[in-house]
């Protein structure tokens, strides 16, 4: 592949990033902008931002990955991330934006009136999004290996500088025109090339690819969930709860003017990643025909990049990389982007004061730090990856999330006893699945942990809650209409004030 492709994809969509971060700070003037865009971000704008940040690595590269791996069993990854957000609409967008709060521990605080419960929430809000980061920044680094063969580092790097500059100058409201222009650019990126691609394949001419003899597109070798429906159950339970306590997609809803102006955010980015996860399954799929080295040589996640040069080849085949490149940058930057901006509030406001310097000073220390743990470990297949950290999150966050918004009987010693049960638990199951031999018969039960863990989780929430009723927070009845009761939009609210 020629260098240059990469030094022009990642030159031509850092500036562009960051020369739209510059214009958001034209217009962040308040700590309000900063945190949550004043909450005057309106639905299509917000849809686009989400889909920006939520479509990551695993999303742009991983997919296609898993599918040249594990042929159609993987396509469970695509449907669990999209149905996540059904989940979403029906139980928790617009409870969660009115209750006014601006970051997840502020809703622990104020539906628990507890600040341990607020400060557990904190740490492992920090920790799921140190975690979902990594896989950004291995992402980043394999792309710029490949295409321009310059160390791993210079990538991961390249991604934490520009997040960076942009989050540090603009805050949320500077990252909602950047993350909705990276959700356009991955779109085309994908699809423009998706198309020719096709086009050449069922050309029917002289010079089009023909699928090497012997070659299934979906043979019936071991598939991703090994043959075993508990590791299909877990993955699902592990994506559609995990989507309910991602930061950095919670974070989006505080921006919204009001409950139903997330409601149609909600609706809009179901459209929109249901149209996005029909190329990433194209690319898998011609992968799988034309590429099906990768997955004999490790390296089934540059399925994306490789397959326009391998399929079109000459000028075309250059620049239709170039765009596949730009977007994959975009991808890493954009949900990279949107994890510093969620991980900065809670930092800046538990340990900084809640200020505007808190929170750049808080924006830098949630980039470098997972840009260490990144440069000191290998990357898995990236979907894999972001689907542990979906796990952990249903085992954690997604419990205090439900029950505090939809049961009252919720205590904070019932929620602090459910999150620390499901980390450890998770955590635990996750760091010995990957240390256990191929052959254990526990290596489903430990690789997959969500189809347990998120269920102890819930009821442990539940069976404390029950045994400290006269915990229950005074004012649940209020915080419980405030947030069922449909709103008129209110003024913007105090960030320190619960």
């Amino acid at each position: 592949m020629n260098p240059a492709i990469g030094y022009t994809a990642l030159i031509l969509v850092s500036l562009a990033t960051t020369i739209i971060g510059f214009y958001g700070l034209r217009i962040s003037r308040t700590t309000s902008d900063f945190y949550v865009a004043s909450r005057t971000v309106k639905p299509w704008w917000n849809a686009s931002a989400i889909g920006g940040e939520y479509l990551s690595a695993a999303s742009f590269l991983g997919i296609a990955g898993l599918i040249v791996m594990s042929g159609i069993d993987a396509l469970w990854f695509p449907i669990g991330y999209t149905a996540g957000y059904l989940m979403l609409l029906f139980f928790v967008a617009a409870p969660l934006r009115r209750s006014g709060a601006y970051t997840i521990p502020d809703f622990a605080q104020a539906r628990l009136e507890s600040t341990t419960a607020r400060y557990v929430t904190s740490i492992l809000v920090v920790a799921v999004g140190w975690f979902y980061i990594v896989p950004q920044l291995h992402g980043a680094a394999l792309t710029i290996r490949i295409t321009t063969g310059l160390p791993s580092w210079v990538g991961a790097g390249a991604v934490v500088v520009i997040v960076c500059l942009t989050v540090v100058t603009g805050g949320m409201r500077s990252m909602t025109f950047v993350q909705a222009f990276q959700f356009w650019l991955k779109l085309t990126a994908l699809a423009v090339p998706a198309v020719f691609m096709l086009l050449m394949v069922t050309g029917g001419s002289a010079s089009a690819p023909v699928v090497p003899q012997g070659v299934e597109l979906f043979p019936p070798a071991e598939p991703l969930t090994g043959g075993s429906t508990y590791r299909t159950l877990s993955l699902m339970i592990a994506l559609l709860f995990g989507t309910l306590g991602l930061p950095h997609v919670l974070v989006r809803f505080y921006t919204n003017p009001d409950g139903a102006a997330a409601r149609r955010t909600t609706l809009i980015v179901l459209g929109l990643l249901s149209l996005f996860y029909l190329f990433p399954t194209i690319y898998g799929v011609l992968g799988r025909a034309f590429l099906p080295d990768l997955a004999l040589n490790g390296n089934p996640d540059a399925t994306v990049l490789l397959l326009p040069g391998r399929l079109i080849g000459g000028l075309g085949g250059d620049m239709l990389t170039a765009l596949v490149v730009a977007g994959a940058f975009a991808a890493f930057l954009s949900t990279t982007s949107g994890l510093v901006v969620s991980l900065a509030g809670v930092i800046s406001q538990d340990v900084m004061g809640g200020s505007v310097r808190g929170f750049r000073i808080a924006a830098v220390i949630a980039a470098v730090v997972p840009f260490g743990v990144a440069m000191m470990t290998d990357s898995l297949a990236l979907a894999g990856s972001v689907g542990l950290v979906f796990a952990f999150t249903a085992s954690t966050i997604c419990p205090l999330l439900l029950l505090g918004i939809w049961w009252r009987g919720l205590t904070d010693a019932g929620a602090v006893a459910g999150m620390l049960t499901g980390g450890v638990l998770c955590g635990t199951a996750i760091l010995a699945g990957a240390r256990i031999g191929l052959e254990s018969p526990w290596r489903d039960v430990l690789t997959q942990p969500a189809a347990w863990t998120v269920p102890v989780a819930f009821l442990v929430t539940i069976l404390v809650s029950k045994a400290t009723a006269h915990r229950r927070s005074s004012t649940v009845a209020r915080f419980m209409t405030k947030l069922h009761v449909p709103e008129r939009p209110l003024a913007v609210e105090n960030p320190r004030k619960q």
